[in-house]
Parts: structure tokens; C-alpha cells; sequence
């Protein structure tokens, strides 16, 4: 069995407070991009679970997401059976796409299928959240989604199910730890005194206008500042990307992932490829709303 693993973008973030679980409440804008990797399954004759990537920077023990889900179908419901995962990647790996996340949710919602377990949506959105905060909004089969606690509880934006939006890519050369983003974040150097511009529902009424001006007024991540504060390059690219005349320019998740909103893919590929003559040590990509 073979499956689209797709990668996110946050196009609002914002951390609300610390819980005492150490993790923290957060409120986020997802949408789901056609950039992604590929999951294959394969059945084996014993319990094992296997991993295998053509990326060295994946790790194949019970820390790779992949193997947890399928670790934690086999416990909860007594599976004997094991799996051979392969994952063919194309997301960049620690760049806040979600893609090891997304990973797991295509293999929770694969084996389902394989094993036959015939778990409903809301019971792997459970098995989900114990796996990691992003993970469920991938069992979600829609573009956008609003993401409220940990990012686990989530609304679906069915009103924007026929927006597609394309997005200039550019990532580099890195790899950024969330935890030590984070970290930042809590020794409050970081936290805003004022948060009213920012408006996670005014920016869902102007991406149900596709009005690109007020979309590019309420784009929001408060973890942007902090990580450019470790990678200046980010500003950099922010500012080249602004200057290219694009209006809607924002760092995804805890980055280093930048993205700007074109108008259409005529105007992407244009810029892509100028973009791809400048930025030799970063990976650009032309994606859209899926």
C-alpha cells in the first residue's frame, strides 16, 4: 500500500501560555500543501516493525513518529503482525512542514486500512495526539484547519475547502530544533505586550475573500522573531521575498521554512526559478493548497 504524506504550513502561530504538562497552548492557522512524501507498506511474516528511508537523517528506531504509530496499534489492539515502512522523502527533515508528523498519520491511517481495525476517525485522532501535537491534523482530510491547545484540537475550515493558494517555498540549508525555539519563547524575552493586530479570525475571513492585501495583514507566527535570532539568513529571505513584491511572507511552524503567497503558479514559477539562482544552499519549492 502506498500513500501521500502531505507537509503543512502555519499561516498564524501564536503561543498562548506554558501548561503544566510542559508543553504549551497554542493557536494556530494550518493548511495543507501538495508537497510530500511517499509511504509504502509492506506486510512481514513476523511482529517487527521496520523502517527504511532514503534520507540518513531519519531515524529508524521507536524515536521516528512512522514507527510509533505503528507501535501503538500493534500494543492497543494486539496485533501480531508486523511492517515494513519505507519513506521516500521530499519534505525537508526539521524545517516545520510537519513532515515526520505527517508521516505518522499516514501509516496510523494505512495500517488501518491493512490490519483491518476499522477505527473510526475520532479514535485515531485519540491515537494521534499521544504521538505528537501535529499529527492529528493530518488524519483530517481537509485544506485548512484551525488548531487550538496543543495544536491537537481541531476545527476543520470547511468554508475554505475550495481556496487554493500558491506559496513560493524556500528552506534552508538547516535543520531547527523546536524544543531550543521554545526555550526561547518561555524566558519571555520574546512575548508581546500587545497582540491586537493579530487576529486569527480575521485572517479566516480574508482567506475566505482570497483578499491576498488582508491576508497579508493578519499572517501571524510569534516563533518567526526567535528563530531569526538564531538564523539571520531568515530575514534575509523575508526581506528578498518582499522586495520581489510579494505582500505575504511568513516563517512556518519553528521554521526555518519561509513562504510567500504568489498570485498564481504562472507567477511562482517565474520567481522560482530567479529564486533558485540566488538561494543555492536552500531548497525552493512551488506548492499549493491541497
Amino acid at each position: 500500500m502506498v500513500f501521500n504524506s502531505y507537509a503543512k504550513l502555519n499561516l498564524y502561530l501564536d503561543i498562548l501560555d506554558k501548561r503544566d504538562d510542559g508543553y504549551h497552548n497554542i493557536l494556530t492557522l494550518f493548511e495543507r500543501i501538495d508537497l510530500y512524501d511517499t509511504i509504502s507498506l509492506k506486510p512481514r511474516s513476523d511482529k517487527k516493525i521496520k523502517i527504511f528511508c532514503n534520507c540518513p537523517l531519519i531515524s529508524k528506531d521507536s524515536t521516528n513518529l512512522a514507527y510509533k504509530s505503528a507501535q501503538i496499534l500493534q500494543d492497543r489492539f494486539g496485533v501480531k503482525r508486523g511492517i515494513d515502512i519505507k519513506i521516500t522523502k521530499r519534505i525537508p527533515v526539521g524545517s516545520g512542514l510537519g513532515g515526520g508528523s505527517s508521516n505518522a498519520a499516514a501509516v496510523l491511517l494505512g495500517l488501518n486500512q491493512l490490519w483491518r481495525l476499522g477505527l473510526e476517525k475520532e479514535k485515531l485522532v485519540d491515537l494521534a495526539r499521544s504521538i505528537g501535537s501535529d499529527v492529528p491534523f493530518f488524519i483530517y482530510n481537509t485544506p485548512f484547519a484551525l488548531g487550538t491547545q496543543r495544536g491537537d484540537r481541531l476545527k476543520a475550515l470547511r468554508r475554505l475547502d475550495r481556496i487554493r493558494l500558491w506559496h513560493i517555498l524556500i528552506v534552508p540549508n538547516r535543520v531547527i530544533p523546536t524544543e531550543m525555539v521554545y526555550r526561547r519563547w518561555d524566558s519571555k524575552r520574546f512575548k508581546r505586550l500587545t497582540k491586537i493586530k493579530y487576529d486569527v479570525k480575521l485572517l479566516y475571513l480574508a482567506l475566505q475573500q482570497k483578499n491576498l492585501d488582508l491576508i497579508a495583514r493578519y499572517l501571524f507566527n510569534c516563533l518567526e522573531e526567535i528563530t531569526s535570532s538564531f538564523y539571520p539568513i531568515l530575514n534575509y529571505i523575508k526581506h528578498r521575498l518582499t522586495d520581489l513584491g510579494l505582500k505575504s511572507v511568513l516563517m512556518s511552524g519553528s521554521g526555518p521554512a519561509m513562504f510567500g503567497i504568489v498570485s498564481s503558479r504562472k507567477e511562482g514559477e517565474f520567481l522560482s526559478r530567479q529564486l533558485k539562482q540566488e538561494f543555492k544552499d536552500s531548497r525552493i519549492f512551488l506548492v499549493r493548497t491541497i
